[in-house]
């Protein structure tokens, strides 16, 4: 497969980012131009994601050959492997899978473990929205506003509206196929492979996807691992806490 990705930078060790379900490599765009400057920065889309391929098969194995795919055409080598919630699972599957791949791994804000389904409110009210009948993006917002009230996460979504030659709206996304997938997308980590090598979790302070609870299965996995935790940051981190998550992932990443 052929993903699509942004590159930063063109001098250092690979950095690749993996993003969220439901985003894209723009969620990433100022980490990934602020890390360019120390490193070869490749922000990926996922597949069903963004500007990359659809596909009727969606899951974490298959998530995480797309990249090693991406590591081996381009030539990377080693790489440092950085993602976030979804991303980071995939990240944890590929680190587990192909060790040899990655020289360090940092996950944010997800744990191996399996995870509860979050997201139906979500895709319920997407399909139950006809893009035909808009004109305008400020509908879609209202319109979606009675389904999903609250507005950070209604502006993320939106990210995902494309504009088409004829004026009508789309989504980005492969909807159908992450809908029909999604019990696969909140799957664990298999326990039954380690990753040795250097590996941060950073935590979002205010953020429950990782807990106390879950710091024996991170290190039966990864027992090098170290947890960080952004006291000031939720779910999303690297929006909530740019700098000081800039920070965290430059100290753990330069020699």
């Amino acid at each position: 497969m052929q993903l699509f990705y942004q590159q930063h930078g063109d001098a250092g060790v690979p950095l690749i980012i993996l993003h969220g379900l439901l985003g894209s490599s723009d969620n990433w765009h100022t980490h990934a131009k602020l890390f360019g400057r120390h490193f070869r920065v490749f922000a990926l889309d996922a597949r069903n994601h963004g500007r990359s391929p659809h596909e009727p098969v969606f899951n974490y194995h298959v998530m995480a050959e797309d990249v090693h795919e991406f590591i081996q055409q381009h030539r990377l080598g080693a790489v440092h492997l950085l993602g976030h919630s979804m991303g980071g699972k995939t990240a944890m599957f590929l680190a587990t899978l192909y060790p040899d791949a990655v020289e360090k791994l940092i996950v944010v804000d997800i744990a191996p473990k399996a995870s509860s389904p979050s997201h139906d409110e979500i895709f319920d009210a997407l399909e139950g929205l006809d893009l035909s009948r808009y004109a305008y993006r400020k509908e879609i917002d209202e319109a979606l506003s009675k389904r999903i009230p609250n507005f950070f996460t209604r502006q993320f979504v939106l990210k995902n509206l494309r504009r088409n030659a004829d004026n009508s709206f789309d989504w980005k996304m492969n909807l159908d196929a992450i809908r029909k997938n999604h019990e696969g997308i909140n799957a664990a980590v298999p326990n039954d492979r380690i990753f040795s090598k250097p590996t941060l979790f950073i935590k979002g302070g205010n953020s429950r996807y990782i807990l106390e609870s879950d710091i024996l299965a991170i290190h039966e996995i990864f027992p090098s691992a170290r947890i960080a935790t952004i006291a000031e940051a939720g779910h999303w981190v690297h929006s909530d806490a740019p700098d000081p998550f800039a920070s965290v992932v430059l100290d753990f990443l330069k020699p």
